[in-house]
């Protein structure tokens, strides 16, 4: 069975864990909801905060509420190059050894040694949608686009699956202008090779070999 996922553009943004939101905004505080988003339970906040990196700034960012465990900021590649860190992609949570920032808020300013993310490009499902799809949390999977004229495969995409999820395929800004910006955009998970999902380093090997499965 096929789903049309919709894909989504995420766009730079934060995850606050409590006790830097308290240091930035104040003892007590807490973030003020500004517009929910697609995945239940999640929202934009009214407070936003200045990132600074070695070499550029980013004003008046977004928090997306609620609040998490651990501090992050999740960018793209261009994003990367104008703060001045190293791209590191990772899954969101996943901030060991990832390049810091300077976070500036209402009452204070914070050093985080580490927290910055390229997020990898990821799926939000259900457990149902997942047995459907005959896919399991964290696999990665290939994805075919259709938008406008400038269709294309992605690989590596993540699927992460829980019961609080609403279908939807997470892409960065940079990705998004891949796809000439469609707002209708969808993708289709493409299973390769009797069905099962393929290593796509592996593919390139054998590609490379002169192997066509």
């Amino acid at each position: 069975m096929y789903y049309k996922i919709p894909i989504e553009t995420s766009a730079r943004h934060l995850h606050l864990c409590r006790e830097d939101f308290e240091k930035l905004f104040g003892k007590g505080k807490d973030l003020t909801p500004a517009k929910e988003l697609s995945q239940p339970g999640q929202y934009l906040a009214k407070e936003r905060l200045t990132v600074i990196g070695p070499k550029g700034t980013f004003e008046n960012v977004g928090i997306i509420g609620p609040l998490r465990k651990v501090t992050q900021m999740e960018i793209s590649v261009t994003d990367a190059r104008k703060l001045g860190v190293p791209v590191v992609i990772r899954q969101s949570g996943d901030i060991s050894g990832t390049p810091g920032m300077t976070l500036v808020g209402d009452q204070a300013s914070l050093e985080k040694e580490e927290g910055i993310i390229v997020a990898k490009r990821h799926i939000h499902m259900t457990p149902e949608h997942a047995m459907r799809l005959n896919v399991k949390d964290n696999e990665e999977v290939f994805v075919v686009t259709e938008s406008y004229d400038r269709s294309m495969i992605y690989g590596n995409v993540v699927v992460r699956v829980d019961d609080s999820f609403k279908l939807a395929m997470h892409i960065d800004t940079d990705e998004a202008n891949s796809l000439a910006g469609d707002p209708n955009a969808f993708g289709v998970i493409w299973k390769l090779f009797e069905g099962g999902c393929y290593n796509i380093h592996m593919w390139i090997e054998e590609l490379l070999w002169g192997i066509n499965r």
